[in-house]
């Protein structure tokens, strides 16, 4: 009797739970498909499936030496996957933390109140054509990446973030992390993207950009230092061309902001003295005349 039908009798006492389970099982290798695909990931996944394939034919088949010598590997392919997936695993967590549904746990999330001074920054740094990197943290710490960099624990201010990216300076050429209302690093070394779908034209700078967002809930502002461009990354994806109420709309969204509706200047139209409702007094020098 083939496998599968085996498992027919089995259908009819199929329970809500059994339903549930196969459901989330389903979800889960859904997941993990996702976060290999298209990656490097994908070929070594295929590769080691191919070898436990190969020795569940064996041995089925009989083939004793073959058997023997895939015996003494398939043990350590669950060591193999944690050593060659690392990566992807810390980033399929990372998307398991950051869901909305974590937010009550994480103690939730505002932009920070400097939004006009980065953007007085960008609009200046995007004028004179001068490369910079501004990430800002949301739920998922980035303590790791401010390591890596220079400690500032600074005022967040426009004239900072200049000086900073000026070229020829050390911090030039490193990522500015900015925590609520402090910048707290520069400098700092971000992982890059390894997607193959991202066009050959992009920098390292924009591929940093893309990469630490993969990783993390956070948001990063790039500019280029060819076009002066500004672009923003979230969530693996990079916009660009953006233009400064674009970039800010973006941040509103990405922090959920909620910008205040504007209210129709006739709603109030007391608030706005009108010239019949106070006609213009006569001189008291003409009066007097």
């Amino acid at each position: 009797m083939p496998p599968l039908l085996r498992f027919l009798p089995s259908l009819s006492a199929l329970d809500l739970t059994g339903i549930v389970d196969i459901l989330v099982v389903s979800f889960l290798l859904y997941q993990c498909l996702m976060v290999v695909r298209g990656t490097r990931a994908g070929p070594i996944l295929v590769g080691i499936l191919v070898m436990v394939l190969l020795y569940r034919l064996a041995l089925r088949v009989g083939l004793e030496a073959l058997s023997w010598l895939l015996s003494s590997i398939v043990p350590y392919m669950g060591l193999a996957v944690i050593v060659l997936f690392q990566s992807e695993i810390r980033r399929t967590l990372a998307r398991i933390g950051r869901k909305r549904w974590m937010g009550l746990i994480a103690g939730g999330f505002r932009a920070p109140e400097s939004v006009s001074e980065i953007m007085l920054a960008v609009e200046q740094l995007s004028a004179e054509k001068i490369g910079a990197l501004i990430v800002l943290e949301r739920d998922i710490g980035l303590r790791t990446f401010i390591e890596s960099g220079v400690r500032l624990e600074a005022r967040l201010s426009r004239d900072l973030l200049i000086s900073i990216f000026q070229p020829g300076l050390p911090l030039h050429d490193g990522a500015v992390i900015v925590q609520k209302e402090r910048l707290a690093a520069a400098g700092c070394f971000l992982p890059l993207t390894t997607n193959r779908e991202l066009s050959l034209k992009l920098g390292t700078r924009h591929r940093a950009a893309i990469g630490i967002t993969e990783e993390t809930d956070c948001l990063s502002l790039v500019v280029s230092e060819e076009t002066g461009r500004v672009s923003v990354a979230a969530f693996g994806e990079l916009v660009q061309g953006l233009s400064g109420s674009e970039v800010v709309d973006r941040i509103n969204r990405h922090f959920g902001v909620q910008r205040p509706a504007g209210v129709p200047i006739d709603d109030f139209p007391a608030d706005i003295p009108l010239a019949q409702d106070h006609p213009p007094q006569e001189p008291r020098s003409e009066r007097a005349n």
